[in-house]
C-alpha cells in the first residue's frame, strides 16, 4: 500500500523531497506526486513552502490531525494485508515441507 509507505516515510522525515521519497520507496517520481496530491486533497497532509536558496522551492509535508487518524486506519489495513500474506506463505511452506518429506521417504 503506497499511501501507508508514503505516510510512514513522511512521519519519519517531513523534509523528504518527492525525489527522495521516490528513491526510498523505489517508485516513480510521478507516482509519488500523484499519491501526495491525493493525500493533500483528502486533507491527510498539508504542504508548507520553506524558504530555501533563491530560485529553489522546497516543501515540508506535514500530517494533519485528520491525517494521523487516517494513518492509523491505513496502518490497520496494511497490517491485515501483510498478516494474510504471511499466513498464506506459511501454509505454502508447510505444504512444500510435506511434499519434500514424502519425496524423501
Amino acid at each position: 500500500m503506497i499511501e501507508y509507505k508514503v505516510l510512514h516515510q513522511l512521519e519519519q522525515n517531513p523534509l523528504h523531497t518527492q525525489r527522495s521519497l521516490a528513491d526510498s520507496l523505489q517508485v516513480s517520481l510521478g507516482k509519488v506526486n500523484y499519491v501526495l496530491s491525493g493525500l493533500m486533497e483528502k486533507g491527510i497532509i498539508k504542504a508548507k513552502k520553506l524558504k530555501n536558496q533563491p530560485g529553489q522551492i522546497r516543501w515540508q509535508y506535514i500530517l494533519t490531525s485528520r491525517g494521523v487518524r487516517e494513518k492509523i486506519e491505513i496502518t490497520r489495513g496494511y497490517l491485515a494485508k501483510r498478516i494474510h500474506e504471511f499466513n498464506e506463505l506459511q501454509r505454502e511452506i508447510n505444504e512444500l515441507k510435506k511434499d519434500v518429506a514424502k519425496a524423501s521417504s
